[in-house]
């Protein structure tokens, strides 16, 4: 895990309590994309044969919508040619969710109360207080 938390700061983007961080970090293969300079990173985990979880995706803000994101997503595709479902958990929040919809993705699941439960402070996306894990899947 230490050579992986020398991108705490990325990862703090998306996911801003570090415990939570830990508990797929060492479990997780790391990506980060390097275009003239670190612009974002990623983790994902394996969690079960044919299945991946995208666990964390962040892009720096000066390098926000500008694809970087989505390039990272279509790279682990190619990466895991083996993937016939991933996953991504995330806030319900619209730009959020509307990101993975462009990227392919439909909404799996919910975890109610995902946030209030397992975070030891509100968290708020776009001024909007999270409560419920939204689960998206991506299909090859």
């Amino acid at each position: 895990m230490g050579a992986k938390k020398e991108y705490i700061a990325l990862l703090l983007l998306a996911d801003e309590q570090e415990n939570m961080i830990d508990k797929y970090l060492e479990n997780g293969e790391m990506f980060v994309l390097d275009d003239d300079g670190i612009k974002a990173e990623c983790v994902v985990t394996k969690e079960a044969d044919c299945i991946y979880e995208l666990k964390n995706i962040a892009v720096l803000p000066e390098y926000q919508r500008r694809g970087y994101g989505k390039s990272l997503i279509e790279y682990l595709f190619a990466h895991y040619s083996d993937c016939n479902v991933m996953f991504v958990g995330t806030g319900d929040c619209h730009s959020i969710l509307s990101f993975y919809n462009i990227c392919g993705f439909t909404e799996s699941h919910r975890i109610k109360n995902f946030f209030i439960d397992n975070y030891d402070h509100p968290m708020f996306e776009d001024g909007k207080q999270l409560v419920d894990m939204v689960y998206l899947k991506r299909e090859r």
